[in-house]
């Protein structure tokens, strides 16, 4: 056993309530303490005087307590003050409503404080800055701040720490030493050292890209051995640019624009590849046109001789690939059919019947293509749209339907690349950043509640040119609550992953009884995730030729529902949704020749700081580019929330900055190609404590590939 996967009770100092303490931390195993790792440092190479702190800047300061006093101007208001002193002066730190703070500093105990200096009445003030007491010859140095709790001090975490660095010492590094060599890393075991008790910040830096780099090879090696490596064995299928793949592109309406040009020629020579079974994702914003792109890929297997499935999250939006697609499919003679939960038993059977006897070139559907009895003849083309609504199990059972498929993964919601590396490390990327046919577009309005007669007038005038409106809600019934938020992706969160709290949730069912008072001249009329695939449906039919005037939706709407004559879309509570969610939804409107606006109605800001989530809003109105928009949401939120990957097995990455660490992934995403390329299985001689770590980390991937 390695001195990491010891139990941590066997570190010395680890006994009794401090051993208690660290298992509540979720430390178990030398390992787990030793990537513990501090949430801040106090950089006391740079620490001030009293005298020499610069008013208005955070500052940290060393000095010794002088008194405490703790006072109470009012009621359920209460300060301590806390008076610091050094050889050049006096600092008075105020702490508010933190009354425990008497009870944890004492006269005589030397303090570190950091925060902004401010002056009033004579003396340099922090307001409740962060602060430390200070070990004995803490000064000079650089002080890390570990999570804790009750149980264990910051000083006992830090002895504990330091004596888990000297039991472990210099152990084995999992990456090859020509790896570390070439993208200039330190070693594993001097990285982790660094990272708790750093001689400088720039050494800290250098421990945490070794770490983060590590943490994104081991995720992309492990994304890609589920994948590529269970596909090792199987033979590819070379598909050929024919007759149906020209006749695809003369019928279209249109030309196909430079990208999407490009995006089709590097998906057709994927799948013309005898040696390679294509892994591809195809991103692009809203009405840039992928479906066009897939088309011409499902031509290219029809030219084959095989048979193509596409797989759609929702039943409304793959009735709309099939209504969309099929017309299109039959002009050149490729045979299509539509198979979702709501397909009558009768008609489900006939379908069936033609695609095992291979009459049947092309299915569209939804999860029900994944049914036992869903047999195809010879599929060797997948397509699966809105990747992230998928799990990797669906993905691969829809794949082994047709051994040596080649895969396609579209989706519409613009993903910055770092995270598109991180997330689909194992496909390669196409990319569409621009409409083909730019379209009337897309006005994006955020009002607050007193404003919310400007919304009113703009659906009231609407449905007098004889469009209609979209009202969209984050909640089906009020009796829901903030709990029916719980596996809604975009929405904003606390840091515990819950449903922030907020003003009052609109829902559905509700609001489709207060605008029908509103709106008597209008059919109002309801959508969401509890009702059947075929109420669904007919929903939309009626609402796409007009028997619906102002539909209330969740955001079941946010995809695939393509309405040309609907130019107006009221988002309620639009402070609780991420910015790809909201891209997303006010691409439903403006889609035909006239323009669309999308109101988002959010609370008035006042005179506080603007939270990030109005200040996600206000960039929604600034650009439409949904890649803009798409960086500024990593930027401001966890990764793991701009797809909801939270509720799809998602990752979270714990020492990579997505948003700066861009050549560190492009970097790790190269080295994971190449490695996986020398040895398939991570069985080589340098290869094989890489092996040992994926499996520790993402499960036995290698068992998944050998059936065991």
């Amino acid at each position: 056993m390695s001195v990491l996967a010891q139990d941590v009770s066997r570190l010395k100092y680890v006994s009794g309530a401090r051993e208690e303490a660290l298992r509540r931390l979720g430390i178990e195993s030398v390992g787990d303490l030793l990537f513990h790792i501090p949430r801040r440092y106090l950089d006391f190479s740079h620490a001030y005087t009293i005298e020499s702190a610069p008013l208005g800047q955070v500052c940290t300061i060393a000095a010794t307590v002088d008194r405490v006093v703790e006072k109470r101007p009012r009621p359920r208001m209460s300060v301590t003050e806390v008076h610091l002193v050094d050889e050049t002066g006096v600092l008075q730190v105020a702490f508010f409503k933190q009354p425990w703070i008497a009870r944890d500093i004492a006269a005589g105990d030397r303090l570190a404080v950091m925060g902004k200096v401010e002056f009033a009445y004579g003396f340099k003030q922090m307001s409740s800055p962060h602060y430390e007491k200070l070990d004995a010859g803490a000064a000079g140095s650089i002080m890390p701040v570990h999570p804790v709790g009750e149980g264990i001090s910051q000083a006992w975490m830090r002895r504990i720490v330091s004596g888990a660095l000297e039991c472990a010492q210099t152990f084995s590094d999992p990456l090859p030493a020509r790896l570390r060599a070439h993208r200039k890393l330190m070693s594993a075991s001097r990285a982790l050292r660094a990272i708790h008790f750093p001689s400088s910040m720039g050494e800290r830096d250098l421990a945490r890209r070794r770490l983060a780099y590590e943490e994104v090879l081991l995720l992309q090696l492990a994304l890609r051995l589920r994948n590529d490596a269970n596909l090792l064995d199987v033979a590819p299928v070379s598909h050929r640019r024919g007759e149906h793949v020209e006749a695809l592109l003369a019928a279209l309406p249109f030309a196909l624009s430079d990208e999407q040009r490009q995006a089709a020629d590097e998906i057709l020579d994927d799948m013309a590849r005898p040696d390679r079974i294509m892994n591809r994702l195809l991103l692009g914003d809203v009405g840039t046109g992928k479906t066009a792109v897939a088309l011409v890929a499902v031509a290219s297997a029809a030219d084959s001789g095989s048979q193509a499935c596409i797989m759609a999250p929702t039943s409304v939006l793959a009735q709309q690939y099939a209504a969309t697609s099929a017309p299109l499919l039959e002009q050149v003679g490729v045979t299509s059919a539509l198979l979702t939960g709501a397909t009558p038993a009768a008609e489900r059977e006939q379908i069936l019947e033609r695609l095992r006897a291979g009459r049947l070139d092309v299915l569209f559907g939804t999860h029900a293509v994944l049914a036992d009895d869903v047999v195809f003849n010879r599929l060797s083309f997948v397509v699966i749209d809105e990747q992230h609504r998928f799990g990797v199990g669906q993905r691969n059972a829809l794949r082994a339907k047709g051994p040596g498929a080649d895969l396609l993964v579209m989706s519409a919601t613009p993903i910055p690349r770092t995270l598109a590396l991180s997330v689909y490390g194992d496909l390669e990327t196409s990319i569409i950043r621009h409409r083909p046919v730019p379209g009337a577009g897309v006005t994006t309005r955020v009002l607050d509640e007193a404003n919310r007669d400007i919304a009113y007038g703009a659906i009231r005038d609407a449905l007098a040119a004889g469009h209609r409106a979209y009202v969209v809600c984050p909640l089906v019934a009020e009796s829901d609550s903030s709990e029916e938020l719980e596996d809604v992706p975009g929405i904003e969160r606390d840091d515990e992953g819950r449903p922030a709290a907020g003003p009052r949730l609109h829902a559905v069912e509700t609001e489709v009884e207060h605008l029908t008072h509103v709106f008597p001249e209008a059919h109002v009329a309801m959508l969401h995730g509890r009702m059947t695939a075929r109420e669904k449906d007919r929903v939309i039919d009626e609402f796409r030729t007009g028997s619906i005037d102002i539909l209330v939706s969740t955001t079941v709407v946010e995809v695939g529902v393509d309405v040309s004559a609907a130019t107006v879309m009221v988002i309620e509570n639009g402070e609780r949704f991420g910015l790809a969610t909201l891209h997303q939804l006010r691409g439903r409107v403006g889609r035909g020749s006239d323009a669309g606006t999308c109101f988002v109605m959010a609370p008035a800001s006042g005179r506080k700081r603007i939270s990030p989530a109005l200040e996600r809003l206000r960039a929604l109105e600034q650009t439409s580019d949904g890649f803009a928009l798409a960086e500024l949401d990593l930027r401001l939120r966890h990764e793991g929330e701009i797809l909801g990957l939270r509720q799809h097995g998602g990752v979270t990455l714990r020492f990579v900055d997505l948003d700066a660490d861009t050549d560190l992934i492009e970097a790790a995403h190269a080295d994971a190609v190449e490695l996986l390329r020398s040895a398939p299985r991570l069985d080589s001689t340098a290869t094989r404590p890489v092996r040992y770590c994926v499996i520790d980390k993402y499960g036995d991937v290698f068992k998944e590939v050998s059936g065991g």
